[in-house]
């Protein structure tokens, strides 16, 4: 299991509309193949600010299978022009101990 984190920064004043649109782009990320669940967490100190956490099966189903599809492209539409800046997107494996 491959986990994704993106901090999201959304502009000012439009964490509600943000919201309302990732509810709608929660439908295309949870049809994707290799998708296992996600979390969206609001920041309680900082308007404005989410933490986004993807589980993928793999690497290649959120960096090739999601980001080079045509659902991907509806998910940049719905969302893309709340960000400012533009979120990093990091991945992240279990370690075992």
């Amino acid at each position: 299991m491959i986990l994704e984190a993106a901090m999201l920064s959304v502009r000012n004043g439009m964490e509600r509309d943000f919201e309302e649109a990732f509810k709608r782009a929660s439908q295309i990320i949870s049809n994707m193949s290799g998708y296992q669940s996600h979390q969206l967490h609001r920041c309680l100190e900082s308007p404005g600010k989410y933490l986004l956490l993807v589980q993928w099966s793999d690497l290649e189903s959120h960096t090739v299978g999601f980001r080079q599809s045509a659902q991907y492209q509806e998910w940049k539409r719905l969302l893309h022009h709340f960000y400012d800046p533009f979120p990093t997107v990091e991945h992240f494996e279990e370690v075992s101990l």
